[in-house]
């Protein structure tokens, strides 16, 4: 066996792991997110402090993945930003089985989107060195595949615990977290063994000569981000779909988790798909899959009809994993190695930031006009196409 095909079978495995890493621990924290608002209910939360641990924790979670990958290109220890922040991450969501109050739990919450922040940027940086080695878009789609997986599996894991668990209603959801150190010190096992056998991920891409390396940003990457931040704000949360489903009373209540379900096995499927297509067409399979995500908020919002809906949240599940698996191979295409952890820290923050204004700016119109919110999210996916045939001349 040549020294490329042990490489690239060496990133693959790499990539897999990870993957394996990423299953596991979404079991922890998107399960948890399926109950956290009712826990702390339980607890004693009003509704608006449970939309400011919601509010805040997603701002936090975007927001320091600017310091987080800075700090990780400047040091090189992404490693043991990785390793930190999943301890964060994972950890604290068992210990919410310990808490009496909803101000306790307010700190856990808030610490696990912090461990997030911590680590997602260094993890990207070291998966896009393995993932050139088999195709940028394929490398980020086989782990973002993976990782919907646990995204599936955590809700419905926690459901079934909540429906056969006997006992009082809280006590329900104190083993329901506990049970979750399982999954959590699984993924960290296999953490701690990817960083056995691959001490050192930078090694499965060459250093760059490009002099970007050390000065500003190509104008290229500039552009990019004025795509993404249009992608973004056009693009819908699932809790605003479900309440528009629920309210226009389109779907029994509790078929709405099956629908997030298949949105979550569509996003699965179109990151492998997209992925690979985007190594073989670059950047003209990402204006694809804005186009055909584009459609979602029409067949969604406009019609009450629970098939043209379906197909609807389908295409939503395919913007997911694009965005997923393309966005972050391209920026591992287009950004020296050298300062990787920085550009996936502001690429993430302003996705971040984008989406969260885009998605107020679409509850506002909502209020005023359901067509006037539908062609605000048809609009914003036009520009970014706009804007990606720019970068791509």
């Amino acid at each position: 066996m040549t020294k490329l095909k042990k490489q690239i079978r060496s990133a693959l495995a790499f990539i897999i792991l990870m993957g394996f890493v990423s299953l596991f621990s979404d079991i922890v924290y998107e399960g948890a997110r399926s109950i956290a608002g009712q826990f702390l209910g339980l607890l004693g939360a009003s509704a608006a402090a449970v939309a400011l641990v919601a509010g805040l924790g997603e701002f936090i979670g975007y927001s320091f993945r600017l310091v987080s990958g800075y700090l990780a290109d400047r040091t090189k220890k992404y490693w043991l930003f990785t390793l930190i922040g999943y301890g964060m991450n994972l950890f604290a969501i068992p210990m919410l089985a310990l808490v009496g109050n909803w101000q306790l739990a307010f700190v856990l919450l808030i610490a696990e989107r912090f461990g997030k922040a911590l680590r997602k940027p260094a993890r990207d940086t070291m998966m896009s060195y393995a993932a050139k080695q088999v195709g940028s878009g394929f490398g980020f789609g086989l782990e973002e595949a993976l990782d919907q997986i646990g995204a599936v599996a955590g809700p419905v894991f926690l459901s079934l615990v909540l429906a056969l668990k006997s006992g009082e209603e809280i006590s329900k959801y104190r083993f329901g977290f506990a049970i979750l150190f399982v999954p959590a010190a699984v993924s960290v096992a296999l953490l701690i063994i990817a960083r056995i056998l691959f001490p050192a991920p930078s090694q499965f891409e060459k250093d760059s000569q490009d002099v970007e390396a050390k000065g500003k940003f190509s104008r290229k990457f500039i552009w990019y981000l004025i795509a993404i931040c249009l992608i973004a704000a056009g693009f819908a949360d699932f809790p605003f779909i479900a309440f528009h489903v629920s309210q226009e009373k389109v779907f029994a209540a509790s078929l709405i988790p099956i629908l997030y379900a298949l949105a979550m096995g569509v996003d699965a499927a179109a990151a492998l798909v997209f992925g690979k297509l985007y190594d073989k067409f670059g950047v003209t399979i990402l204006m694809v899959s804005s186009g055909l995500t584009a459609m979602f908020a029409p067949l969604v919002f406009l019609t009450k009809n629970p098939w043209v809906i379906a197909v609807g949240i389908s295409l939503w599940g395919i913007g997911m994993g694009a965005q997923e698996s393309i966005l972050k191979a391209v920026v591992a295409d287009i950004v020296p190695k050298e300062r990787r952890g920085t550009a996936y820290g502001i690429f993430n923050t302003l996705f971040g930031l984008a989406w969260f204004l885009g998605s107020f700016t679409m509850g506002i119109l909502y209020g005023i006009s359901i067509v006037a919110m539908v062609v605000f999210s048809i609009m914003m996916e036009v520009f970014a196409i706009v804007a990606l045939t720019r970068l791509k001349k």
